[in-house]
């Protein structure tokens, strides 16, 4: 992904890219079956993914080797705060209220994911945001997928989501705006199975010149905070938070996230995190590490047949992310405490900023901020605790060096 996104030496050709994700998804969910208690997806981190090819190898001229070989580092730096537990005094610092703020924000993030890929929704250069054709076959089609998973998730039919992707992606192919080359390519022998191009190349010298530092550090704090709060909303959604809102078995989770990191870069790819639509399969019944290992299988499966994927278009999963963004929401609003401003409009912000921001960890920002800042200035001091002040000071500074 590194070197596909216009960098500009040595970039791969699309098939490569296609190696690197499925197989950065492989990867990163392999290490979940070692956990027996939590099911999430860890694929390449798309919002690093930018960054690094329009300002690291962009704007600072660094290779796509020296990238990869800076995610490896914060892979490590993963590992350490985590087996030295500053990772879990994270998350259980946060308050409770956040954490459902956290979860609905997600929701809300989720939704405007799918509504982007249906063209439900756009960008307009009067409004910022806008309502897109709803005449194009992929509008019409996410909404039919969405009231139609609806439909079969209230007569209790299990398999609802998968069985609406699966229809609403032949709909894509019969209407014509589904691609079908797809099917030609793999048998074609256009792409190969293991690009050696991008496999261990990565390059701890250049990553030492002057800059690195700063790159590091966005590259850690953006990840750190981005996996965390996805954390917490699929362990909440999946049943794993206890009313104190601590989380069983964490250790285990963030220790795999953190290998994956580090395995992420030897082959070529962003960070790798948990992902909002691991909350799919957590909606569909996924509960262990079990089904973390089978997906881990189906990747690996996905680098033999990696052009049929294109048969799936995003329109087709559009519908089933909205459906999860209302689960994501049902139930965790209702119990947030809007009726003390205090704890309620850092909520708000946490909810609100994820989707406007396009960025987790953006959301958990705001709301931790306002949430000391109010605390402090209305005279609750007690309910700051040192690393809730500490975290705000932190944000305080990645919102400014953004």
């Amino acid at each position: 992904m590194l070197s596909f996104h216009r960098c500009p030496r040595h970039a791969c050709r699309r098939r490569n890219a296609n190696w690197r994700r499925h197989g950065g998804n492989h990867l990163g969910c392999c290490p979940r079956h070692l956990d027996d208690c939590f099911h999430r997806q860890l694929p390449g981190c798309c919002g690093t993914g930018p960054y690094f090819a329009y300002y690291v190898c962009g704007a600072m001229g660094l290779s796509w080797q020296a990238a990869c070989a800076a995610v490896v580092i914060s892979g490590f730096v993963f590992f350490i705060l985590t087996v030295t537990r500053v990772r879990q005094a994270i998350i259980k610092a946060i308050p409770l209220d956040l954490k459902l703020a956290i979860v609905a924000g997600i929701g809300a993030f989720i939704t405007i994911i799918g509504l982007k890929n249906a063209g439900i929704v756009v960008a307009t250069p009067s409004t910022m945001i806008g309502l897109g054709n709803m005449m194009q076959p992929q509008a019409y089609l996410t909404i039919l997928g969405v009231v139609l998973a609806g439909w079969m998730m209230a007569k209790g039919i299990r398999l609802a989501m998968l069985i609406t992707i699966l229809i609403v992606a032949a709909l894509g192919i019969v209407t014509g705006v589904t691609p079908t080359d797809g099917i030609h390519n793999l048998f074609s022998g256009s792409f190969k199975l293991l690009p050696t191009e991008t496999i261990f190349q990565v390059d701890f010298k250049q990553m030492l010149t002057v800059g690195i530092v700063g790159v590091l550090f966005s590259i850690t704090m953006v990840d750190l905070f981005d996996n965390m709060s996805t954390l917490i909303g699929l362990s909440y959604r999946a049943g794993f938070m206890d009313k104190q809102g601590n989380i069983p078995g964490l250790d285990r989770a963030l220790i795999s996230d953190s290998i994956a990191t580090m395995g992420a870069g030897l082959i070529g790819t962003p960070t790798s995190t948990a992902i909002l639509e691991s909350a799919v399969g957590i909606e569909a019944g996924a509960r262990t590490g079990l089904c973390a290992l089978f997906l881990a299988g189906f990747f690996a499966l996905t680098l033999f047949v990696a052009p049929l994927l294109t048969l799936v278009p995003a329109f087709a999963t559009a519908c089933v992310l909205i459906i999860v963004g209302y689960m994501m929401l049902q139930g965790t609003a209702s119990r947030i405490n809007f009726s003390d401003i205090t704890t309620g409009l850092p909520c708000f912000l946490t909810i609100f900023m994820m989707p406007f921001t396009f960025n987790i960890a953006t959301g958990l920002a705001f709301g931790v901020i306002s949430f000391v800042l109010l605390k402090f200035l209305a005279g609750k001091k007690e309910e700051i605790t040192l690393t809730m002040a500490v975290l705000a000071v932190v944000f305080v500074g990645i919102l400014i060096s953004h």
